[in-house]
C-alpha cells in the first residue's frame, strides 16, 4: 500500500465513478480498478459496493476514506509552502465549488483572476457542497464556494452572493399565469430536485416541511439543467436560484417568485480556519470579497 493507491481509491469516492475519477486522474478506468482491487487485497476488505447500480462506500471502505483524507492533508500543504517559496505569484489553487454554483460563477472568477495572475492555475473541484466542506476541512482544497450557513468552528467564512429561489415551471400548468406563488400551493406538486449529496436538496425539503407538507420528489440529478429539461417534458416542478433562468434556454419554462416564505440561496466563500493561505490565495480572496 502507497500514498498512490490511497489517494486515486479517494478521487474513485469522492467522485462516486471510476470513469469520472479515471479521466480526473489521466488514467484509463481499467488501470484505475487494478490500482483500486490491488488496494483491496493489501486491506483483506472490500472498499466499494459494487452490487447496486450506483458506487458505494462499504463500512471498510469509509473508514479508509476518511483515515486517508487525514494521512495526505499535510502533503497537499506542503505544495503550497513550496509554490510560496519558489515565486509569489505562480502555483495552484485547488477551488471547491458544486456544479452548480461552478457553472454560474467560475468563469467570471477565473477570467478575473487570470487577467491579474496568468501564472496561478485555478484547478475546479466539482462536487457537492457537502463533499466539498469536507475537503476544505482536511486541507485537501485551498477554498469552497457552498450555500450558507457553515460551520464557523471550523471554516473561516467570507460572505459572497444573495440569490432568491424562483418556481420553475412548464408554460401549461395551471400556476403558470400567476404572478407570484405561495410555497404551501405547492403541496401537491411533484418536485424535482438536486441529489442528497446537494445542500439545495435539503434546503428545499426542509422548507417544504417548515410551510406543513412533504415534497413529493419524482427525479433526483446532480445537473442543474437536466432539473430544467425535466420541468420543460412536465416531469415536475422546482425550485431553483433565479440565476439559473437566465443561463437556460426553454422557452416553455417560466419563473414565478415564491411570495411567502422568501427563500434565499446564501453563498459563502470558506477556508479552514487557522490555515495556511498563500499569496495566490490571498489574492484571489481579495477578488472575490
Amino acid at each position: 500500500m502507497d500514498l498512490r493507491e490511497i489517494k486515486l481509491f479517494i478521487e474513485v469516492a469522492d467522485h462516486m465513478s471510476f470513469t469520472k475519477a479515471a479521466e480526473h486522474s489521466y488514467l484509463s478506468q481499467p488501470s484505475l480498478s487494478k490500482i483500486v482491487k490491488k488496494l483491496e487485497e493489501e486491506l483483506q476488505v472490500e472498499l466499494f459496493d459494487r452490487s447496486t447500480r450506483h458506487l458505494r462506500l462499504t463500512d471498510a471502505g469509509r473508514i479508509v476514506y476518511q483515515q486517508g483524507r487525514k494521512a495526505l492533508a499535510p502533503l497537499y500543504e506542503l505544495n503550497i509552502l513550496l509554490d510560496e517559496l519558489r515565486d509569489l505569484e505562480t502555483g495552484e489553487i485547488k477551488i471547491g465549488i458544486p456544479p452548480l454554483i461552478g457553472t454560474l460563477f467560475f468563469p467570471d472568477i477565473a477570467r478575473k483572476f487570470h487577467a491579474k495572475y496568468p501564472k496561478v492555475k485555478l484547478q475546479l473541484v466539482e462536487l457537492g457542497a457537502k463533499r466539498i466542506a469536507e475537503l476544505v476541512e482536511d486541507a485537501q482544497i485551498d477554498l469552497g464556494i457552498i450555500v450558507l450557513p457553515a460551520d464557523e468552528e471550523k471554516f473561516k467564512v467570507y460572505p459572497y452572493i444573495t440569490d432568491e429561489f424562483v418556481l420553475f415551471i412548464y408554460e401549461e400548468h395551471p400556476l403558470s399565469n400567476r404572478k407570484e406563488v405561495l410555497l404551501t400551493e405547492l403541496k401537491d406538486e411533484r418536485f424535482v430536485l438536486f441529489s442528497e449529496d446537494f445542500t439545495l436538496h435539503d434546503y428545499v425539503k426542509k422548507a417544504c416541511n417548515e410551510v406543513g407538507f412533504e415534497a413529493n420528489v419524482s427525479y433526483e440529478s446532480s445537473q442543474w439543467d437536466l432539473l430544467v429539461e425535466l420541468v420543460s417534458s412536465k416531469m415536475g416542478i422546482a425550485l431553483l436560484p433565479k440565476s439559473i433562468f437566465y443561463k437556460q434556454n426553454h422557452p416553455n419554462v417560466k419563473m414565478i417568485p415564491i411570495k411567502e416564505p422568501t427563500l434565499l440561496w446564501k453563498l459563502g466563500i470558506i477556508t479552514k480556519k487557522d490555515a495556511y493561505h498563500s499569496f495566490s490565495l490571498n489574492q484571489l480572496l481579495s477578488i472575490l470579497n
